[in-house]
């Protein structure tokens, strides 16, 4: 079965360390005064350091430790909320990051912490040789593509302190990419024990699962393009420059950092300022798709949220369509920071460039940025979930009648040979044959595509209730885990709560236990908790299993 799949960089391979925005020591600067109405970014961070500096004993900051800032939320009311990464002796600490959240004056409030452990270790110095690190992980590669003949595989061992896993200890993370034999990457992140050999942990780091123009899915659909010349370039400067450029129908091999060949990106042109023809037949269709998809993600998350782009800096990401031959993937790289769309095989999945998958990848760059929640286990499954909630909430908030909201995830590029109308049902995920609608203690061992369901299910649910509805078009039937009846909040109130608590209360290490946590602490704060939304929250994770 095809996923749609993410694509984590380096930015994201060493849990979101070499994203950060800052460095910020451990020194004694005095909390910046609230000013006439809300705290700047720079008057959170300067905030934040100073309580660092006050509570670092109660963060488990020493010494041996730097920090370094992720992201910042500043709410309306002023209160302040600073996620950090941490680094051992120089190493990135897998686990390491916190939200420290202060009050609109500036003082310390508490905080939420990946691991609450001592990260403290006797040396930095591995037993196992980094060669060797490289040769166990290439193993785990070949390993999950059995009978493939790899090409060009290439293992790259760098040294870290896991703290996800247990007791902090230095562990060698392995990015193994290579091609299979049909030209596309393939990867795997492998976490080695540096002491001992033995495999902590191993996962896809391919995250998979999406003037005016004719698309292939969405109709026609305005765009706002960049003068060039006598024509036109599909390069939007109102949305941070993000553009869409075509791959060429070749592959490439920048995955983690190791760059062994790139496909081209080379933006689109047109002459007169309407782009494509709506059939596969003119390439610029699939651009258009993929541009519109871009233009309506990056609304979406400013009008909703407040959020200036995937990284909430105001910088746009680009995309590039046709890529690879029979591609059935689409995948967020933060290498380059863009999306990538397969044309699919035309049997199962055609060009993989429909909003939801659109919205779904580009949220993955969110979660990159905000909690990076870790790409396996349960935190996995949220990550995957996370994706096609907001990829769920783009397609609604696009308001188009040519692909209407639904619950539904990629219904436009299926085609017969599937087998299903979509490749994830979030009102009753089972329904794709292998995701489960249900938390029960082995949702960790599954597939992360297949765990998401717990909290697909459980957004569907919050959103619009229990029971058969139609919407979109599409009959919806969403049963209860424990035969309960739960009224739904809305898709806004749903999309406010998951935000804030992504970017507010999640860490790397969020279990759905934890997301429960979140979400509840996130309704508290934005509808009270004595609040009808925050009642309907818990009643949603209990109705999926998750107490």
């Amino acid at each position: 079965m095809s996923r749609i799949r993410h694509v984590r960089g380096s930015r994201r391979a060493t849990a979101g360390v070499a994203a950060a925005t800052a460095t910020v020591l451990v020194a004694a600067l005095a909390p910046a005064a609230a000013a006439a109405g809300r705290p700047s970014r720079a008057d959170a961070v300067r905030n934040a350091a100073a309580a660092l500096a006050e509570h670092a004993a109660g963060l488990g900051l020493t010494d041996a430790q730097d920090t370094t800032v992720r992201d910042v939320v500043v709410d309306p009311d002023g209160s302040q909320h600073i996620r950090y990464d941490r680094t051992y002796r120089r190493l990135p600490v897998l686990g390491g990051d916190f939200v420290v959240h202060l009050a609109p004056d500036g003082t310390f409030r508490g905080a939420d912490r990946a691991t609450r452990r001592a990260v403290s270790l006797p040396t930095v110095t591995p037993k196992l040789s980094a060669p060797r690190a490289a040769g166990l992980a290439a193993h785990v590669l070949r390993s999950a593509h059995p009978g493939a003949l790899l090409q060009r595989l290439t293992a790259r061992p760098r040294l870290v302190v896991d703290a996800l896993h247990g007791a902090p200890r230095l562990a060698w993370r392995t990015d193994a990419v290579a091609l299979d034999p049909q030209g596309n990457p393939v990867a795997r992140t492998v976490l080695t024990d540096a002491r001992t050999g033995a495999r902590i942990d191993a996962w896809d780091s391919l995250e998979t699962a999406s003037g005016d123009g004719r698309s292939l899915y969405s109709g026609t659909v305005p765009l706002t393009t960049t003068p060039s010349g006598s024509g036109y370039e599909l390069k939007d400067p109102t949305r941070g420059g993000t553009f869409t450029g075509d791959a060429a129908n070749r592959t490439d091999l920048c995955i983690l950092g190791i760059c062994l060949s790139r496909a081209p990106s080379t933006v689109f042109t047109d002459a007169d300022n309407h782009w494509g023809t709506g059939t596969g037949s003119d390439r610029a269709s699939a651009a258009v798709d993929a541009q519109y998809g871009t233009d309506v993600t990056w609304d979406y998350f400013k009008d909703m949220h407040g959020r200036s782009g995937i990284a909430g800096d105001g910088k746009g990401a680009y995309s590039r369509v046709h890529y690879g031959t029979d591609y059935n993937n689409a995948f967020w790289d933060d290498t380059c920071f863009c999306m990538t769309y397969g044309d699919g095989d035309g049997t199962a999945l055609g060009p993989l460039v429909s909003l939801d998958i659109a919205g779904h990848e580009m949220a993955h760059g969110v979660t990159s940025k905000t909690a990076a929640l870790t790409y396996s286990g349960e935190s996995g499954g949220l990550n995957e979930a996370t994706s096609d909630v907001f990829g769920t909430l783009v397609e609604f908030h696009a308001g188009n009648p040519a692909d209407p909201g639904d619950w539904l995830i990629g219904e436009k590029v299926v085609r017969s040979g599937l087998g299903r109308e979509a490749l994830r049902f979030m009102d009753e995920p089972s329904r794709d044959g292998s995701s489960v609608d249900c938390w029960s203690p082995s949702v960790g061992d599954l597939d992360v595509h297949y765990s998401s369901g717990v909290g697909n299910h459980f957004a569907y649910l919050l959103a619009e209730g229990s029971g058969t509805k139609t919407l979109g078009g599409v009959r919806h039937s969403s049963p209860t885990c424990d035969g309960s009846t739960v009224t739904g909040i809305g898709r806004a109130k749903l999309g406010a709560i998951w935000y804030r608590a992504l970017t507010v209360y999640m860490t790397s290490s969020t279990d759905y236990a934890g997301a429960r946590t979140a979400t509840l602490r996130a309704a508290a704060d934005l509808y009270g908790e004595d609040g009808a939304e925050t009642a309907a929250t818990a009643a949603a994770w209990s109705a999926v299993n998750v107490h």
